[in-house]
């Protein structure tokens, strides 16, 4: 084993043999088939370097397929991990090392890596069968193709199948083991740990022991096959992040979500009721959340998008705390159930994991296109709160959120995830619960005696109707869909009683601006004259390319909504307080329209929809345009300086 010393960075020590590089950042993409276990093979990266101490972002990437034909382009699969020594807010713009398992993988992801960058291919499946399907006319490993590169071909398959000869395994088996060889050989280049995956294999594959030990081999010999051949002369460290003390884990979004959503029951004292039909990317939710029974979790695999939020919003009318999670073409499907909740003014946490549209669209990919269906889609004015979490972590104190607002307020709330955020992960800090906001439900208690329960009487400060689930005496009283008169909460055709409770739930809904902290803006200088405002997921790049922006000598304001309806109190001030505010969005620049149309402030829009989050370094050139076309700034232009 080599011993690991301090090192400057980019100084490369000789250690028996063996030189070792201090880095202070890494990116490194894993890709293969779709059954070539990318997917597992990063995750196990990721958490070996979670448990390291090193700041991290994740991108996965999976075929839209169920099973692509093996080996074409289609059927490629994924994994991007971004680590270092310090804090770090995006998976990577490119990757400094691909590892691919066939020639599709290399075809597919060569152009993302950075010239100069690290190539490892598993050279057995470079026959002129596969080389076809990928598109090649000849071996990439065998022309000049790929000499911008530093090229390592290896026998990753037949070493394998070599490794575990000893369990008896077919060859076919005996290959699917090749994913931890890799995994071996990336452990040893970055110094990563291998008790957890040991671990890890141990425990999975338990009832089977010749495939477990066969795993067990592979990786072991991935990792010797590092150490021992001269093909990989240099080996690299990367330090632990400084972070604040605590106790962390590395977390997807759709988990935290689902802590999240289990924290709200708790600090509610409400049981929690999810009614959902499995579709990509949310279904991960409903499967952490089926976990959690002993926590007064329900779930519900509903027979389809209608019956799931159905079942919640009955089970909010019985005194839970519904929860219907789905995807955008789920929200269409919802939408008639949406406006219900509106009309009788249930709280309902309503989890929109966006994705590429319209209809099917792109399934495993992320988007940011439903913003304005969850702000208008459904007939009739039905205005509804909306939020959105900024990262993967942050999906919990979003879900948190949600449920504040729904139960507080008595509405129905969107909360906007995407794939990007669902399936991608980070260190998460796990929460003191007793930080954590304590939610009142207040249910209605019954009138004195003589007295007539009003229904839709209203809290004066938040505009609330009182909740009042069936079953308790004197808080009977009528509900459905149909208009309610103020008050009573009967039946009601009238004209002007209508546009009253049209105004009313409209207020509701504006008063929830009055709990919400004012938007906070980062300019350091305090002179920045162009603001860049995100939403979602957006944050990490946003904010990568504000610092790489700054990094060039450039002045540039960074701020980021979570609250989207309705905005923050003090949005129009921080927006009329720059010369310039660029948006940039996953989508044809629907925040932007929104922006434009409430606060007449002309934004700039930087939109795209690839399906692929921005990159960094795109934005900071974006950024870098603005600055050189702006005018000559104004002596006596206003500035919000308590906004900073």
């Amino acid at each position: 084993m080599i011993q690991r010393i301090n090192a400057q960075k980019g100084q490369a020590l000789a250690i028996d043999g063996k030189k070792v590089e201090q880095l202070d950042r890494v990116v490194i993409r894993f890709a293969g088939d779709s059954g070539d276990g990318m997917q597992l093979t990063g995750d196990r990266f990721t958490q070996e370097t979670a448990a390291f101490g090193n700041d991290l972002s994740t991108l996965p990437n999976f075929p839209a397929e169920i099973r692509a034909p093996q080996g074409t382009l289609p059927g490629v699969s994924s994994f991007q991990v971004h680590f270092a020594d310090h804090d770090i807010l995006t998976p990577g713009d490119r990757p400094d090392v691909l590892v691919a398992m066939n020639p599709a993988a290399l075809a597919a992801n060569i152009e993302a890596l950075r010239p100069g960058g690290i190539v490892i291919v598993d050279s057995y499946d470079f026959t002129s069968r596969n080389l076809a399907k990928a598109g090649y006319t000849s071996s990439p490993l065998e022309d000049d193709s790929l000499a911008d590169y530093q090229v390592h071909p290896v026998d990753l398959t037949g070493m394998t199948v070599e490794a575990v000869a000893e369990f008896g395994l077919g060859r076919k088996d005996a290959a699917r083991a090749k994913n931890m060889f890799a995994l071996g050989l990336l452990s040893w280049m970055y110094g990563r740990p291998t008790e957890g995956t040991t671990a890890y294999l141990e425990k999975k594959f338990a009832s089977k022991p010749a495939i477990r030990d066969a795993n067990l081999a592979a990786f072991k010999a991935g990792w010797n096959f590092g150490e021992t051949t001269e093909a990989f002369a240099v080996s690299y460290e990367i330090k632990p992040a400084p972070m604040s003390q605590g106790q962390y884990r590395n977390i997807t979004g759709n988990t935290a979500l689902s802590y999240g959503i289990v924290a709200a029951g708790q600090q509610s004292g409400l049981p929690v009721f999810l009614g959902a039909y499995p579709i990509t990317p949310a279904s991960d939710i409903l499967h952490e959340l089926s976990k959690h029974k002993a926590f007064g979790v329900t779930t519900f695999q509903a027979e389809d998008e209608i019956a799931g939020i159905g079942a919640a919003l009955g089970a909010s009318f019985g005194g839970a705390l519904g929860v219907t999670t789905t995807s955008g073409p789920g929200i269409s499907l919802k939408s008639e159930t949406i406006g219900l909740a509106v009309m009788i003014e249930l709280p309902l946490v309503i989890v929109d994991v966006q994705r590429g549209g319209p209809s099917t669209g792109l399934p495993t990919k992320t988007e940011q296109s439903d913003l304005l269906q969850a702000m208008f889609g459904r007939n009739g004015e039905a205005p509804l709160p909306v939020i959105a979490p900024q990262s993967p972590a942050d999906c919990f104190d979003a879900a948190l959120e949600a449920a504040r607002i729904a139960v507080t307020y008595r509405t129905p709330v969107m909360l906007l995830s995407d794939g990007y955020l669902a399936n991608g992960s980070e260190p998460w800090q796990i929460p003191d619960v007793a930080t954590l906001p304590r939610i009142e439900p207040d249910f209605a208690t019954a009138p004195a005696e003589g007295e007539t329960f009003l229904p839709y009487a209203r809290d004066p400060e938040t505009l609330a109707r009182a909740w009042a689930p069936p079953g308790v005496a004197g808080l009977e009283h009528r509900i459905g869909g149909i208009e309610k008169a103020d008050g009573t909460g009967n039946i009601s055709y009238d004209p002007a009683n209508h546009d009253r409770m049209v105004r009313h739930r409209a207020a509701k809904v504006d008063r929830v601006a009055e709990s919400i902290p004012d938007l906070v803006v980062d300019d350091p200088s305090g002179d920045a004259r162009v603001l860049v405002l995100g939403w979602g997921s957006t944050y990490g790049p946003i904010g990568a390319g504000v610092r790489a922006a700054r990094a060039q000598g450039i002045d540039v304001a960074h701020t980021h909504l979570r609250h989207l309806n309705p905005f923050p109190r003090n949005l129009g001030e921080v927006l009329r307080a720059y010369d310039r505010v660029i948006v940039p969005e996953m989508n044809l620049g629907q925040l932007a329209l929104l922006l434009r149309a409430q606060y007449l402030v002309d934004v700039q829009s930087y939109d795209k929809v690839t399906g692929m989050p921005f990159g960094s370094e795109e934005l900071a050139e974006v950024v870098a345009q603005a600055v050189k076309t702006l005018d000559t700034p104004s002596l006596d232009r206003p500035r919000q300086e308590n906004h900073r």
